[in-house]
């Protein structure tokens, strides 16, 4: 190895004379598989490597997919290291000016990676295997992925496959993959690690994106993620087995490779996660915190503080109180392993409570008053919702230590003389913080209690009423120093305490008259506490319900109320207890009592009046089927009737007999009526002419009523048997001669354009 080292120090020498290829990586793909791992990666004491195996590139007879590259003067970030590659080691030597894409279909992928990786249909694997025994707790080492698939819209679909899979040697136990996106169980791949692909796939994991390369960089692929670390807890003295493996994937196009950074493997131990403010795990200002290293066995120990040796910190633990990078070295036993641990903590500012007085009203004076704290929490914690529970202590180290054993016991109801006592809260990180709270006492008393009266003004007249409570501190802050705002309580108590505020819209408890507290506050300190007693007046006169009048014919109608109240304001104008009603619509009077509360009735003007008969229509001679309608004009609502008793809401009336009828039309609210005499008439079915005085005569009674009348009787056969007057009759004779028993048709023409026909029976 170091004959290899000197002839490459000589290479190198050439190459920076004539200037050649300095600025790309130079690979070796001659090295045995032990001197990369034992002589490049791992070159360490701390752990014992065996049993090494590879397989890779088949197809080029004296070349490898595998060796030692050595980063010359090139921007590479390692600069020397260990290649593995899908395609031939040689190829992934800069610049990118060509496309590496390589391999044989008869060249295997690997089923562990497979497994790995959940994937199926790898070609052209690389691998190289070891066995390795730590001594410490935790192994490491770096190392870069670049492929040829960072172009394009690839990113979104295709990647090749690596993987570092590490067991217990010997273990029938799968492999556990170390090559992971940090802090998570995803594999790092193209598809998971890349910048946003316009139009196709949003970044995914960009920040491990190292970038796109320039035609001139330092290796022959198009893109590269950052250097990234492979890392696990080991248990030492264990013998574990180590495979890396990297493979094509679906196809051999397109190659990739994986560079490993020579010397990365390191052994170590695990002082635990960073302390981060940002994780929620930074330490307290004030507090200390013990770094632990676990390494068994009889070690040396070295503590460094921001790269500078902590003189005398020699032992396994270190206590630190201030905030660093503290990083130990330890060597272990008597080999010369040394396992290096660091450690981030970083310390959180004491929080900021906020300090206060509260002064709490004595009302009998005995120098004790009762102090509700809990109102103080968000005075106390600036109204930070990050901080949690307030708790008050009467000793200043309880409070800073919380020692919630020796808290005030009942903070929302505590009673003290004036004195200091002090708060204690702790915030999102349980950093504690203390404010100082001053108790005073206030001794300003009020003589009487303050009567406030309302109407009951809402529409249920039943003594009780929703209170506006802000309408009442005029009142009661008359007289007293600016600035004082006032909290309303149902008992002296809650006032005391201020518990159980009540609504800013409050309905009196007790039926007419219900007594309060007012708290009245300077900021948070209690000036005084006053009763306040709430009275609900009401104004309900008797007979105060809306009443219907009706004008009738547009003739004014007075009305009038009690005369026992102070006002009246109707809504036409007037002010006195009466008025008059000139026009339909609805009139409102208001009323006040002694007590300004009002009381309103309603009076609703309907216009109505007489009605006029216009006309009467009689559908007669219909036997038991003749009708009446009555026929009116006017403005009203009227009800009709035939005989003056009997009335009905219709104008027509049925199944009317024979007769003279007096017709009836009124008002239904008394505005007046109006009547006319109707003749109803009809025929006889038969007469008997049979001269015993009794139905000898066929005659239309009251046909008279129509005097221009022309009554004409005919046989069956439409011959003319008798033309009479409406005040005859007819005997049954035909010129003077009796007619048989038979039926006989009639033609009744009323001169009203109007004509009745129909037949009757002659009987002997």
């Amino acid at each position: 190895m170091r004959f290899f080292k000197f002839l490459l120090l000589i290479a190198l020498f050439i190459c920076s004379r004539s200037n050649c290829f300095a600025q790309y990586i130079q690979v070796d793909d001659t090295y045995s598989v032990q001197q990369l791992i034992q002589n490049v990666l791992i070159n360490s004491p701390c752990a014992n490597a065996t049993n090494f195996t590879s397989s890779g590139d088949t197809f080029s007879p004296g070349a490898q997919s595998f060796g030692y590259f050595n980063a010359g003067t090139s921007s590479f970030p390692f600069a020397e290291g260990i290649v593995m590659s899908t395609s031939r080691a040689k190829r992934t030597e800069g610049p990118n000016n060509n496309l590496i894409d390589e391999g044989l279909t008869s060249w295997p992928g690997d089923q562990d990676l497979e497994q790995a990786l959940d994937i199926t249909g790898t070609f052209n694997a690389t691998i190289l295997e070891f066995d390795f025994t730590p001594v410490t707790s935790k192994i490491s080492f770096d190392y870069l992925f670049a492929s040829e698939e960072y172009q394009g819209t690839a990113p979104c679909r295709y990647s090749d496959g690596f993987a570092f899979l590490l067991k217990e040697a010997g273990s029938i136990a799968p492999y556990r993959n170390l090559a992971l996106i940090p802090n998570t169980t995803t594999p790092v791949l193209v598809t998971t690690v890349h910048p946003d692909i316009p139009g196709r796939c949003p970044a995914i994991n960009e920040i491990y994106f190292g970038g796109y390369n320039i035609s001139n960089a330092p290796i022959n692929f198009n893109g590269q993620t950052t250097v990234l670390t492979a890392q696990s807890d080991v248990i030492p003295g264990r013998t574990y087995h180590i495979k890396l493996v990297i493979a094509d994937h679906e196809n051999i196009r397109y190659d990739s490779a994986i560079f490993l950074a020579g010397g990365s493997f390191k052994v170590g131990t695990d002082l635990g996660p960073d302390r981060l403010i940002a994780t929620n795990t930074a330490i307290c200002t004030g507090k200390t915190f013990d770094i632990v290293t676990t390494e068994t066995g009889v070690n040396s120990y070295k503590w460094f503080k921001d790269n500078s040796q902590i003189v005398g910190a020699t032992n396994s633990i270190l206590t630190v109180s201030a905030p660093g990078t503290y990083r130990v070295e330890i060597t272990l036993g008597t080999t010369s392993c040394v396992a290096e641990g660091e450690l981030i903590v970083e310390f959180l500012p004491t929080p900021a409570l906020t300090n206060t007085t509260i002064v709490q009203c004595d009302e009998d004076q005995n120098g004790t008053a009762l102090f509700n704290l809990t109102t103080l929490d968000a005075i106390v914690t600036n109204n930070d919702n990050s901080f949690g529970p307030v708790t008050y202590y009467e000793n200043l180290a309880d409070a800073q230590n919380q020692n919630i054993a020796n808290s005030i016991p009942n903070s929302s109801a505590y009673s003290s003389v004036p004195k200091t006592i002090y708060a204690s809260a702790s915030n999102s990180f349980g950093c504690i913080g203390v404010a100082t709270i001053v108790l005073q006492i206030s001794n300003n008393t009020f003589p009487f209690v303050l009567d406030y009266e309302s109407c009951d003004l809402d529409n249920n007249i039943d003594g009780y009423y929703a209170f506006q409570l802000s309408d009442i501190d005029a009142q009661l802050l008359s007289g007293l120093p600016t600035g004082l705002i006032v909290n309303y309580y149902p008992t002296y108590n809650d006032a005391l305490l201020q518990t159980n505020i009540l609504p800013a819209f409050y309905v009196n408890e007790t039926q007419f008259i219900s007594r309060i507290y007012a708290k009245i506050l300077n900021g948070s300190d209690c000036y005084g506490i006053r009763a306040v007693d709430l009275y609900v007046n009401n104004n309900t006169p008797p007979n105060f319900e809306d009443v219907e009048v009706y004008l009738c014919d547009n003739i004014p109608y007075p009305v009038s109320i009690a005369t026992n109240f102070f006002s009246y304001n109707w809504s036409n104008g007037d002010t006195d207890f009466a008025t008059e009603l000139t026009a339909a619509g609805t009139y409102t009077v208001t009323v006040t009592n002694r007590d300004g509360c009002e009381a309103t009735k309603n009076f609703i003007a309907i216009t109505s009046g007489a009605p006029t008969i216009t006309s009467v229509s009689i559908d007669d001679f219909q036997g038991s089927s003749n009708s009446v309608t009555i026929n009116v004009s006017g403005l009203g609502t009227w009800e009709y009737s035939i005989d003056g008793v009997f009335y009905q809401s219709s104008p027509t009336f049925s199944n009317v007999s024979p007769g003279e009828y007096t017709v009836f039309v009124r008002d239904i609210n008394n505005c007046g009526q109006d009547f006319e005499t109707i003749l109803v008439l009809d025929y006889p079915n038969y007469f008997t002419p049979n001269d015993d005085t009794y139905n000898d005569l066929w005659k239309i009674e009251k046909l008279d009523f129509y005097p221009n009348a022309i009554i004409r009787i005919f046989d069956r056969f439409g011959k003319l048997l008798k033309q009479i007057a409406p005040q005859n009759g007819w005997d049954g004779t035909y010129l003077g001669t009796k007619l048989p028993s038979d039926d006989y048709w009639f033609v009744i023409d009323l001169n009203n354009k109007r004509s009745i026909k129909g037949h009757f029976s002659l009987k002997r």
